[in-house]
């Protein structure tokens, strides 16, 4: 029966039934408007994939094209960041002092950073939001996730002040898999990014600090792949991932790791020592086995031990290749 305009509306009972086989005909029928029916958690996941599966595609297209996606932070900026947190003042000099000094001294810094070449600076502010422990813990992971009150503090402070800023995890005993998804949620920002440190990475099963620890090819793409998943799925600019380095055997088959435009990888040499120590290290575990792009740590105290002195931005920006991501602690 095909109802026109000018007849009655049709009965609600043949309304409903009519609603229900519009989910398989395209049949309009006057007077009857189907409810807008929720998607399920399979169509919502089905979704997602294929919007991962089409941006990867996009992105893959456009490095080989030789482009970058729209947002990447480098290589045509250079990031000058604060190491530590707000509840440990030594851990580094982002809880060492007072917020206002401490973004005083940070805006001193990008400045010097500014006069050593062109490239403009960015600061920022890296945090440990997941610490490792000498304590196991209830779970026995020896490790510590700062509470979000902590976290979103900090992100509030480079929100306010322009400053990127990094969330590094210490995994101890635990993993990437259980210890990212917890903080997806701050990494949605387009201005968050991630650190992640091989040292308290204890594949060995002993407490974090008895002996260095280590990420192997495998758990550096299993970041790159869930924040190239936040990429898509938020639309969001590409991410940077610092990979925290000072000795060889902290990151294996370094070769098997993967790149993707929607990540930038930052093998970050993090070792003190003296000015000739660090250029060496930075040579046999930065240059020798690059990945994407190369950053430097410099010691406010460990670095200017007696006989030893703190590089100066000019010397670190001499280094071959030189720098993208330079921390301070």
């Amino acid at each position: 029966m095909i109802w026109k305009r000018k007849e009655a509306t049709p009965p609600q009972w043949l309304c409903r039934l009519l609603v229900l086989g519009s989910l398989l005909s395209s049949v309009l029928i006057t007077g009857c408007e189907p409810a807008p029916r929720q998607p399920t958690a399979t169509e919502l996941a089905r979704h997602k994939r294929q919007v991962v599966r089409y941006d990867s595609l996009r992105a893959d297209s456009i490095a080989r094209a030789g482009g970058q996606l729209a947002g990447a932070v480098l290589p045509d900026n250079r990031i000058v960041a604060f190491y530590g947190n707000p509840l440990h003042k030594k851990m580094g000099i982002l809880g060492q002092y007072p917020k206002e000094e401490m973004l005083r001294r940070l805006r001193y810094q990008t400045a010097q950073w500014q006069q050593a070449d062109s490239l403009p600076v960015l600061p920022a502010l890296h945090m440990t939001a997941v610490i490792a422990q000498r304590d196991s813990g209830a779970d026995g992971k020896y490790r510590l996730p700062l509470p979000d009150s902590t976290i979103r503090r900090v992100i509030r402070w480079g929100q306010e002040h322009r400053a990127l800023v990094f969330l590094d995890v210490q995994v101890g005993l635990s993993d990437l898999q259980h210890e990212l998804p917890p903080l997806a949620k701050y990494l949605r920002l387009p201005f968050v990014h991630l650190g992640i440190d091989p040292e308290f990475s204890m594949k060995s099963g002993r407490r974090p600090g008895t002996e260095v620890g280590e990420f192997d090819a495998a758990d550096i793409n299993y970041a790159r792949q869930f924040l190239a998943r936040l990429v898509s799925e938020n639309q969001l600019p590409p991410k940077v991932l610092v990979v925290h380095r000072f000795r060889q055997d902290m990151v294996t088959n370094y070769q098997n790791i993967q790149l993707d435009p929607r990540v930038q990888i930052v093998m970050h040499m993090d070792g003190w020592g003296t000015p000739r120590i660090k250029r060496s290290s930075y040579r046999k575990f930065i240059k020798k086995e690059p990945v994407e792009y190369t950053g430097f740590k410099l010691f406010f105290r460990n670095d200017q031990r007696p006989g030893s002195r703190l590089m100066t931005p000019q010397e670190v920006v001499s280094l071959s290749p030189a720098p993208l991501y330079v921390q301070y602690q």
